[in-house]
């Protein structure tokens, strides 16, 4: 027999509780064969460091609707009766727990250890914040504290977090040998005091990747950030500082479990190196805390050390362009042509692909030019080994240049106002063609680089590329000559292979001079409209993607999925949203890369990057589109063009410190304003469900209440607060299963004449995953009339939701009339919602065409609803 427990607290986790006294729960999902059980459900608790194990009998919950809002979205041969325990204990230490369960008194008891495999839940009673402690020396929290390090107390932006800076001298690169030295820090709480950590680390030399673990640190690849949770509830928090003086920090661990410093010097003079160290009660704080001491610090570096804004004033250019469009494209739809239309791309596969778009009336705004596209020489066995010859397109695949096929692009469909390029930096793969155009006109070098991989290599070992003292003409005449054909943006790739360098002195020649020279050009030269890949290296990271001097771009996130191999759509996913934890703090927006609208993991990669908070891009084979998965995740604006809908906030990940193997459901929360977002994913192969708080919400406060609507299937949960113990939310998804959920605070409006309160939410665009954030701003006032008027602006036409409960008169007994630019809109353009009739529902869009309304220099739509 199928049986099924979720609890809150959580098994497997670990949950930090204000409060002695909890109020537990235990959700029971059997197969609805097992009617005639008897089920018995049993809490077994311990404190943490014992195995003194307390048994807690839990009540069956008679009316599961008054303590659970159930948000199903699973479809299996399967049918689950769920079954609801509860209890309430007090708990004063940190204590683990497990589930035991039988369904008739005569059986043995069985646990969702052994039998379900589920890991204990962890329950911290969280202390007193170290703020008033009077310990703050930094060798009491990180033990054996290597005394060669010298902490320096830092004041951050938070009063309740604690901040040191770590500094010491690093020796100079010998003979075109960088030094690199392993320096062992200590242990983060001490020996065996350790609940959970959590690593950003380098998967790959171009690509971050998260790393989870319980009390041993162990680490298969080098950190850049690492999370400690003990036994208190507080984290403490490493940032490895990289990219200041030729400098790179890295953490790494030894056989004891002690964190390790790995410190790499190009530079030909000693220096020093960083790490930041934070503590603090909530994780989201202190990490805010400890990179926001750090792009403090290395803004201030680098404005010292390179004379960033002696050579472009970019602070002022920059707020001039989110003044103006430029930073729109960050919420236009974009294709890309890399698994649409293959490696080998020509001017008619190009206009072909542009052409089926037109046709099938998908208006993408940008459009990228993937890899391919150059002129090379093909030497070698693959695109590692090829070398560029020239600026110009290869003249065989595009024979009338880039220039005419960028027109083309533009003549076939008109609503692509960008045109991206993609290039490496270091011009190709390989590099230069030795012996082609560019390297007979900028002064050259031979480098020699390393791979983990042989066939990454050059043939003959050394790579040619544009030398120190010619990048910057390089980088200023290659975008000269792309902006000449109508190239309005770039996405510049295999950034990484800067960070492969074997030499000393050439890395220090190049690394920055590189990074410097393409900023500065593609700032000059395409504004924003710039996207970094394979960018994930400290010094791209710490030097041009984290001072608040340099220009905001986007970032690939983290490494490609594969659409053949099923495993790595769920771990991309999960990646992306544990890297966010991470790159949301940099002066970057994470970009989660494309994918296609057709194909099986299309709907779960769609709501991803609909959380995500950063741009989407599609590459579908022309002709093979999911329509209504592309009508989720776009809008159009009053003036036609299409827009994705994005949350203010950068998306990511919930539960830090949850493996990925664990079973649960991967939550990436975001927000927009005051609406909470989550976006819940299946990343397991087995049916999955959770029990989720209102309190998980970014943005959620306390002493207001919530409705939370599921886009899934559109049910609304009853009006929820943070303080309601007893309410909390299930979320039951399939395999490759997901779904969007948003909580939307109530506003309140009393009439006392007619003795009744009225509470009202803007529920945002219906139908569309992230439809809230197509909200741009809300008012809702009563008039003396006792009209309720609500005022909406919209930067999209849709279906608008408004949410309106009343205690005495239903919604269909009211007069509601709305307008736009005061113009009163159709009677057959407002509807009540067929799925909860709490909900008013006005079709904009409909309006918008039948009146023939046409925009303002906004290009937002004001709506005015007025309710009697």
């Amino acid at each position: 027999m199928k049986t099924l427990i979720s609890s809150f607290p959580s098994l497997g986790k670990v949950s930090v509780i204000d409060s002695t006294s909890i109020v537990f729960f235990v959700l029971l999902e059997v197969e609805d064969t097992s009617n005639d059980f008897d089920w018995c459900i049993s809490l077994s608790y311990s404190d943490i460091e014992t195995e003194n194990w307390i048994e807690k009998p839990l009540s069956f919950v008679p009316n599961i609707s008054d303590h659970l809002v159930a948000f199903p979205q699973i479809k299996t041969q399967l049918e689950f009766r769920r079954l609801l325990y509860t209890a309430s204990l007090s708990i004063h230490h940190t204590s683990k727990f497990t589930i035991k369960f039988r369904n008739n008194l005569k059986q043995s008891w069985k646990s969702s250890r052994d039998i379900l495999g589920i890991p204990d839940g962890v329950i911290v009673i969280k202390s007193k914040p170290y703020k008033d402690d009077p310990m703050s020396d930094l060798g009491r929290y990180i033990y054996g504290l290597n005394p060669g390090l010298e902490p320096k107390k830092c004041l951050g932006k938070n009063p309740n977090d604690l901040l040191w800076c770590l500094e010491a001298p690093i020796e100079a690169a010998e003979e075109g040998v960088s030094r690199i030295r392993d320096i062992e820090l200590g242990a983060p709480w001490g020996e065996n005091k350790v609940l959970r950590w959590m690593a950003i680390v380098r998967n790959e030399t171009p690509w971050l990747a998260p790393r989870q673990g319980t009390n041993c640190f162990e680490l298969d690849s080098e950190a850049v950030i690492c999370s400690f949770l003990n036994y208190l509830g507080k984290h403490l928090i490493l940032l490895a500082i990289s990219g200041i003086s030729d400098v790179t920090t890295l953490f790494t661990s030894n056989d004891k479990g002690n964190v390790v410093i790995r410190v790499r010097n190009d530079g030909a003079k000693s220096s020093l190196f960083r790490v930041i160290v934070g503590i603090g009660d909530d994780f989201e704080s202190t990490i805010t805390s400890v990179m926001d001491y750090a792009t403090d610090m290395i803004t201030d570096l680098t404005r010292r050390n390179t004379g960033w804004e002696t050579n472009l004033d970019v602070t002022s250019k920059y707020n001039d362009l989110k003044k103006s469009s430029s930073e729109d494209w960050y919420d236009d739809l974009t294709f890309c042509t890399w698994n649409a239309l293959g490696q080998r791309l020509t001017t008619e596969k190009i206009v072909s692909a542009v052409t089926s778009l037109a046709v099938n009336k998908i208006n993408v705004t940008n459009f990228i030019i993937d890899d391919n596209w150059q002129s090379l020489d093909y030497k070698g066995n693959n695109q590692f080994q090829h070398g560029w010859i020239e600026f110009e397109a290869d003249r065989n695949k595009f024979p009338k240049g880039l220039k005419y096929t960028v027109n083309c692009i533009r003549e076939q469909q008109p609503s692509i106002k960008n045109v991206a390029i993609w290039h490496a930096i270091l011009g190709y793969w390989g590099g230069l063609a030795p012996d082609g155009k560019l390297a007979k006109t900028y002064k050259t070098v031979e480098i020699v680089r390393t791979d983990t991989e042989e066939k990454h290599l050059p043939t003959n070992g050394k790579m040619t590329v544009v030398a120190k003292e010619d990048v910057t003409k390089f980088y200023d005449e290659f975008y000269r000559f792309l902006s000449s054909c109508g190239v309005n943006a770039v996405k510049t790739d295999v950034q990484s292979m800067l960070d492969t360098i074997v030499s000393a002195e050439a890395r220090r020649d190049l690394i920055t001079t590189y990074l410097d020279a393409w900023t500065l050009s593609a700032f000059n030269h395409f504004g924003l409209k710039v996207i970094s890949c394979m960018s994930q290296t400290p010094q791209s990271l710490f030097y041009s993607h984290m001072p608040l001097n340099k220009p905001r771009f986007l970032i690939r996130n983290s490494d490609d999925f594969y659409p053949e191999i099923p495993a790595s759509h769920p771990w991309h996913i999960f990646s992306n949203a544990h890297n966010s934890l991470f790159t949301r703090h940099l002066n970057c927006l994470p970009d989660w890369d494309m994918f296609q609208t057709v194909h099986n993991y299309s709907g779960y990669h769609a709501a991803a990057r609909c959380v995500s908070g950063g741009p989407i891009c599609i590459t579908d084979v022309p002709g093979e589109h999911d329509f209504k998965l592309i009508d989720q995740i776009t809008s159009l604006t009053p003036n036609g063009r299409t827009i994705i809908l994005r949350p203010s906030m950068v998306g990511r990940s919930l539960d830090q410190y949850t493996k990925y193997d664990e079973c649960k459901l991967l939550q990436i929360g975001t927000s927009h304003g005051e609406i909470g977002i989550i976006g819940c994913f299946n990343i397991s192969q087995e049916y999955c469900s959770e029990l989720i708080p209102l309190s998980n919400f970014p943005a959620v406060k306390n002493g207001i209440q919530y409705i939370v609507r599921v886009h899934s299937t559109g049910i609304i949960s009853k009006p929820l607060q943070t303080s309601d113990p007893n309410t909390l939310l299930c979320v039951s998804l399939g395999t490759r299963g997901f779904d969007i959920i948003s909580a939307f605070p109530l506003t309140k409006i009393f009439n006392k004449n007619k003795d009744e309160e009225i509470s009202i939410a803007i529920l945002g665009l219906l139908g569309k995953m992230t439809g809230a954030a197509a909200v741009v701003k809300t008012r809702t006032l009563q008039l003396k009339n006792e009209i309720i008027l609500i005022e909406i602006c919209l930067k999209a036409l849709g279906i608008l939701g408004i949410f309106m409960s009343s205690p005495i008169n239903s919604v269909t007994k009211r007069s509601i009339n709305a307008s736009i630019l005061g113009i009163k809109l159709p009677a057959d353009t407002i509807k009540v919602n067929e799925v909860d009739a709490h909900v008013i529902e006005i079709d904009v869009a409909k309006a918008w065409q039948q009146l023939r309304l046409r925009s303002g220099e906004e290009n937002e739509v004001e709506i005015k609803v007025e309710i009697g």
